[in-house]
């Protein structure tokens, strides 16, 4: 075999093997992966020293979405995912970052990162932590920080309900509990009602002067809702509520139903939630 057929023969082999690898490699920037739909991330508390199954390191935060970027993904405000299911067109492989609870860490560790890499993000406030922010542990966000967020960044920074107080109990969540009454017994169907409406729409109010943006969004605390508690939301004025099902948002899902996959445990790496996103895509019929 002549040396320049052998020259040939080697390039084939050397273009082959390449193909092959680009797909273990996760080699997509450029590529459309999926269209009309959002990866809507959930993250929670961003510090490096407190360890639990919600909380990842600065470093790790800032990895995973280094990687994203670099892989072909576009992060989107809050307002560009309304938009889009209402009817706008979203990018392509889009990607919405949201924090929920409205812990200080996001503001001291993960704006920054946020801020220096323009990346878009909602945080979903716990209102009644507004009181004495600083006397809880994890520690909570001020009135006048998210403040500076929201104003910093308009539309881009967004802050938006996790209820006024109704995220206190895991194993019976107010959403959907009928709560004791100081008598030993039960609400009522209609002061269950009246909590919940009474709840959201102190939480709005709360959080309307802090930003220029609309307050009528809600992500459920635990990921907890019913049929009741999401329709006592929308009497409230929430038009669209988040929970924790880890799939692909469509505008095809119900508007109070909105899902989202979790990125905010320390053993999601950035190829982790890259594979995860890629398993989560959706064929969308145009």
């Amino acid at each position: 075999m002549n040396r320049t057929k052998l020259l040939i023969r080697t390039l084939i082999f050397f273009v082959a093997g390449i193909a092959l690898l680009m797909p273990v490699l996760g080699v997509s920037k450029g590529k459309t992966m999926y269209a009309e739909q959002v990866a809507v991330l959930m993250y929670h508390h961003i510090y490096n020293e407190d360890e639990s199954s919600g909380t990842i390191t600065t470093d790790l935060f800032e990895e995973q979405l280094v990687y994203l970027r670099e892989h072909g993904y576009t992060f989107i405000s809050l307002q560009q995912f309304l938009a889009f299911m209402e009817g706008a067109a979203v990018p392509d492989n889009a990607v919405l970052v949201t924090f929920d609870d409205g812990y200080e860490s996001v503001y001291a560790n993960a704006y920054p990162i946020l801020t220096r890499m323009g990346i878009p993000a909602a945080n979903f406030i716990i209102t009644n932590k507004h009181d004495n922010p600083r006397e809880h542990t994890p520690t909570f966000m001020t009135p006048d920080e998210i403040r500076t967020m929201t104003t910093a960044m308009p539309g881009i920074i967004s802050a938006q309900c996790h209820t006024e107080g109704m995220h206190d109990n895991p194993d019976a969540p107010f959403m959907v509990t009928r709560l004791p009454t100081p008598d030993g017994g039960k609400e009522t169907e209609e002061q269950y009602r009246q909590r919940i409406v009474s709840d959201t729409r102190a939480c709005i109010q709360r959080l309307t002067p802090l930003g220029p943006e609309k307050v009528n969004t809600l992500a459920y605390p635990y990921g907890v809702y019913d049929k009741i508690s999401s329709e006592l939301l929308r009497e409230a004025g929430i038009e669209y509520a988040f929970t924790i099902v880890p799939e692909m948002a469509t505008r095809s899902v119900n508007k109070m139903q909105i899902p989202r996959i979790n990125a905010g445990s320390p053993h999601i790496s950035p190829e982790v939630l890259h594979q995860t996103i890629q398993r989560r895509i959706e064929t969308v019929i145009r």
